[in-house]
């Protein structure tokens, strides 16, 4: 429920960043920009916390957004987060951001792969996932969010959309326990 509010709080903000990041023909740099706000928020949680809270003022956590942020974002950017600061939306920035890059994805027709391995991947390693999402997905090119779960005892899982592909060692072994009981 909490979750269908925030989307519905961030799909118009997000849309509004794209159409504004395509009129000013800066759809990557508000990308990063998104990624680098993201990046603060997950390294600051006192910082989410802040924004988050209700009993600041719109005034107060717009100083914050310009102390945090200052000229390192688009000036559009920075409007768009004292407008949510003054509607009282901006404890949905994560939320914002994220479905910003989902669109941008979707427009450069990007696609994005999760990938959990035992330890990070090395560059030929991440070249063979990037190329067998992109056969996979048909897309031109293919971002990778690199998780570490030691438990998988080698091998990789690869996720697109609702796609999985378990290339892991506890994958097989669990599919080998399945065929023989």
């Amino acid at each position: 429920m909490a979750g269908d509010i925030a989307k519905q709080v961030a799909v118009p903000y997000a849309e509004a960043m794209l159409s504004i990041a395509t009129g000013q023909d800066a759809v990557d740099k508000f990308g990063e920009d998104a990624r680098g706000i993201l990046a603060v928020l997950e390294q600051t949680p006192e910082l989410s916390s802040f924004l988050a809270s209700p009993l600041a003022t719109a005034e107060q956590k717009k100083a914050l957004i310009t102390q945090a942020f200052g000229d390192s974002i688009h000036p559009m950017v920075t409007n768009v987060l004292m407008i949510l600061a003054d509607r009282r939306r901006i404890v949905f920035l994560e939320q914002v951001c994220e479905h910003y890059l989902t669109l941008q994805r979707k427009l450069q027709k990007i696609a994005l792969a999760e990938v959990t391995s035992v330890s990070p991947l090395n560059d030929n390693q991440k070249q063979a996932v990037v190329d067998r999402v992109k056969r996979l997905t048909g897309s031109i090119g293919v971002e990778l969010k690199e998780s570490i779960d030691s438990d998988l005892i080698g091998g990789v899982i690869i996720r697109v959309g609702s796609q999985v592909i378990d290339a892991s060692l506890r994958g097989q072994l669990r599919r080998l326990a399945f065929q023989l009981s």
